[in-house]
């Protein structure tokens, strides 16, 4: 899916008054993506080789891709997606949309934790739209989002996958700023995640909470925790080994003593759940997964992006 960023003359120059006057009052951002592959005779022995790098990247507004990267060599191409402004107010609304094509491995992060501010009776919004051709894979492994009191976010997400195209992503939400110890007393948060392989919907997961929504009080739902944190993973029947290997992962009780967790499986998908009080206890469980799990989806071992390590 794409979006078009094209700007006539009076955008322009709208634009162009605002960077001189005072800044927008809201922001709307686009950010595309294409990788590519292509196969590179190797000088020591002559064998091909394959590569994966961004062959087109478009932009509007403020959402960029800081570099692409290759920590792990040329196979895989990772990328650092940025949001300048640092935080997402009401009324701004961000798209990432992202193919890749026949044969390409790539993985975006961002650099740290996505703020979401106080809507002020307006709604931000994300939406996420991938597409992979065949024998592709792809990696979205954001950082987490905090939910500032008083914010109103819309989050949704469509992934379109060709046959044999593997997926794997994480969501980590904070309702509120732990650090600060403020609890989201005010606003709501929507989310919407649908994906397809050849046009068949094989996943969707849908969430509409309120502060006062029975599902975040719920012991069956949030039973009031402010992280809630889902990983999935799209790329067929999941073997037993790796399912039971995983189910023997725990999130670090030094973080949080009382989290809940768990994994399961389904004929196309792989789902991790954490529900707790930490958002680094969430990532690091979700990395321990991804250990497990990624020689069996991509092929290869873990290699964190440098950016964590910042």
């Amino acid at each position: 899916m794409w979006h078009d960023v094209a700007m006539d003359d009076a955008q322009i120059n709208n634009e162009a008054t605002q960077t001189l006057g005072s800044p927008p009052k809201q922001w709307v951002a686009h950010l595309a993506l294409r990788f590519a592959h292509q196969h590179v005779a190797n000088q020591a022995n002559q064998q091909p080789s394959s590569r994966s790098y961004l062959a087109f990247k478009q932009h509007h507004g403020p959402l960029v891709l800081q570099k692409s990267l290759h920590p792990e060599g040329p196979e895989v191409c990772h990328g650092v997606v940025v949001h300048p402004p640092g935080g997402v107010a009401g009324g701004d609304a961000l798209t990432l949309s992202a193919s890749l094509e026949s044969q390409t491995r790539a993985l975006l992060t961002t650099p740290g934790a996505g703020k979401w501010y106080k809507a002020n009776g307006q709604p931000a919004s994300q939406h996420l739209a991938f597409t992979l051709a065949a024998d592709s894979c792809f990696e979205w492994l954001p950082l987490e989002n905090i939910l500032f009191d008083g914010a109103q976010v819309e989050f949704s997400a469509r992934i379109d996958l060709v046959a044999d195209a593997r997926y794997a992503a994480w969501d980590i939400v904070c309702f509120g700023r732990q650090a600060q110890q403020e609890r989201w007393q005010t606003g709501y948060m929507h989310q919407n995640l649908a994906i397809y392989r050849e046009q068949k919907l094989i996943w969707r997961e849908t969430a509409m909470l309120t502060p006062q929504s029975l599902s975040m009080r719920s012991i069956a739902g949030l039973a009031a925790n402010p992280v809630n944190a889902s990983f999935v993973v799209a790329a067929g029947a999941v073997p037993n080994h790796i399912l039971e290997a995983c189910r023997l992962i725990q999130p670090n009780v030094a973080l949080d003593l009382q989290a809940k967790y768990g994994v399961t499986a389904l004929p196309e998908i792989f789902s991790a759940r954490y529900v707790g009080k930490s958002a680094q206890a969430a990532k690091q469980y979700f990395e321990q997964l991804w250990q497990i799990l990624r020689p069996w989806y991509a092929g290869r071992e873990v290699v964190r992006p440098r950016i964590w390590n910042t």
